[in-house]
């Protein structure tokens, strides 16, 4: 597991130093959860010895790397990488597309979405379609951003009742992923987002503030998206899940999101609507170019 290193190489331990401290982990801690020892991990840090494939890989899972940077650590230790970076709309991804719309159209009508890891938009329901009816075409323009179209003045924003809230909950989220990975479009999204002006009389109601769609006060379970549509307000939470074990960059950085109707108005509204027109394609992945970087 251990040998002498060449000036090639020597790069991985600066590497790992910075995601261990990044993670808030000293070396023995890094080290009694990889099974190694911290003189182990003192020696490729310090570039004296070199780790090696095994190694780079077990370290960079317990320290919770993304795998695109996975890639990088490989690479500075001399190896190959290990995980693709496949367009969505490759071949090889094409039962993963097939399952990704499957999933979208049975949940309708309650809204869905697949983002990426800069929360463009690379899939979408007809749930969501009509949460953005009546949004300006620049906003609507590809790529779609999640977070842009939600928090931008001419946007949802305005519609959010619990803009406040809702508005904390999405800026601290993104705030914890860009503790957990390096990237540059993330924070630049960051900035931008986060500097939008909160439309005059955001400060709305809170979750508990009597926002049930019929007015009543309702016990919410969990902070709600309190968002008008149509002449009324519909309660919505949401739950975010992603792909277990990846093995290709594009796929580990996709997320699905989906909205689960927080009330029994807003369910009761949803299931009035008249079935979705089958010729509107608005979930179909086929039509997106794939996840994109720099989208920020």
């Amino acid at each position: 597991m251990t040998t002498v290193v060449s000036d090639t190489v020597a790069g991985v331990g600066p590497l790992l130093r910075g995601w261990r401290e990044r993670r808030r982990l000293s070396q023995l801690e890094l080290a009694l959860r990889a099974d190694s020892s911290a003189r182990h991990i003192s020696f490729v840090e310090t570039g004296r010895s070199r780790p090696s494939e095994e190694m780079v890989l077990r370290l960079a899972e317990h320290l919770e790397v993304p795998v695109r940077d996975r890639n990088a650590l490989l690479l500075a230790a001399g190896y190959a990488p290990r995980y693709t970076q496949s367009p969505l709309d490759a071949p090889r991804l094409e039962t993963l597309r097939e399952g990704i719309g499957r999933l979208l159209r049975g949940y309708e009508p309650y809204p869905a979405l697949v983002v990426d890891g800069s929360y463009t938009v690379v899939a979408a329901n007809r749930g969501i379609g009509m949460l953005l009816d009546g949004l300006p075409e620049h906003l609507l323009a590809p790529p779609l951003n999640a977070m842009r179209i939600t928090l931008h003045p001419e946007g949802l924003a305005p519609r959010v009742r619990n803009l406040p809230e809702w508005r904390g909950h999405l800026l601290a989220q993104m705030e914890r992923q860009i503790g957990l990975a390096r990237s540059e479009s993330l924070r630049a999204l960051y900035a931008e987002v986060a500097a939008y002006p909160v439309p005059s009389g955001a400060d709305g109601g809170g979750a508990g503030d009597g926002g049930a769609a019929d007015g009543g006060a309702y016990p919410y379970f969990a902070l709600p998206l309190r968002i008008e549509h149509d002449g009324r307000v519909l309660s919505f939470v949401s739950s975010i899940s992603t792909f277990n074990t990846p093995l290709d960059v594009t796929v580990a950085e996709l997320a699905i999101e989906t909205f689960l109707p927080a009330d029994p108005a807003t369910v009761a509204y949803l299931r009035s609507l008249p079935p979705f027109d089958d010729t509107d394609d608005t979930d179909d992945t086929d039509d997106t170019d794939g996840p994109r970087e720099g989208t920020a």
